[in-house]
């Protein structure tokens, strides 16, 4: 007797309120709830960045007016902590020096109050379509499908095929965090490049990855290469440190 598998359930899209206003972020947050989308409030930045810092969220409604400081202030911690979350700006200032500050900050949207809440929801989706496009590029945090080729310790890397060219005119596929570990190296040429900065850009400054699965991606790429003939003298080791990548022999460190 066959059976018929039931429908996936899409997971709610989570949406941050932060506004200061108690009657109006619950008001914002019953609207999104009717919409099928989950709601957070916070009445404060530094509760919104605490929220943000444990949890994942779709997309952040940001009033520029908190209490305890500006919602601009709020997007610059967000950004420095390496926490990319879709920010649509709320605001009753409709001067164009504050929307293009809040846009040049990396605000997706901005809206004008008093704003009927159609109009809202629709900014929502529309915010929301185009970052889940965004993500469908990603191979790892750090890499793109669309990303350029590059040169690595004499073999081709080329993102869009997740492969590595050899001068043997063999073409190895290569895995995403691998790629992702090279990516970085090539981008910090020259550098030294502590353990959990690697860590942090290809998995996440918030992933829980040990240093141990990044010594076996490392070992798996230079497997790779060592498979093709290929020396990785120019990646080295810093033991207690991390890694360097010294394309032009400059460096000392790990030989």
């Amino acid at each position: 007797m066959s059976q018929t598998s039931s429908p996936r359930i899409q997971p709610k899209p989570l949406i941050v309120v932060v506004e200061d206003q108690p009657e109006l972020a619950a008001l914002v947050a019953t609207h999104l709830e009717r919409a099928e989308m989950n709601a957070q409030i916070c009445h404060r930045g530094q509760h919104a960045l605490r929220f943000l810092q444990r949890n994942f969220a779709n997309l952040a409604l940001l009033d520029i007016n908190l209490p305890d400081q500006s919602g601009f202030e709020l997007a610059q911690q967000l950004k420095a902590a390496d926490i990319s979350v879709p920010i649509i700006f709320l605001t009753g200032n409709a001067e164009e020096e504050s929307k293009v500050r809040g846009l040049e900050l990396g605000g997706d949207d901005y809206v004008t109050k008093p704003f009927s809440y159609a109009e809202l929801l629709a900014r929502i989706r529309a915010v929301l379509r185009r970052t889940e496009v965004k993500a469908d590029l990603n191979i790892t945090k750090n890499v793109k499908v669309n990303h350029d080729p590059f040169e690595f310790c004499g073999a081709r890397v080329q993102p869009q095929r997740l492969e590595v060219s050899f001068p043997s005119g063999v073409n190895a596929t290569i895995g995403r965090k691998e790629l992702g570990i090279l990516a970085h190296l090539n981008s910090s040429a020259g550098q030294i490049v502590p353990r959990p900065a690697l860590i942090h850009a290809v998995w996440g400054v918030h992933a829980d990855v040990r240093s141990r699965s990044l010594d076996q991606y490392v070992a798996k790429i230079r497997q790779l290469f060592s498979d093709h003939g290929m020396s990785l003298e120019q990646f080295r080791t810093v033991h207690g440190v991390g890694y360097i990548f010294d394309p032009k022999g400059e460096s000392e460190v790990g030989r």
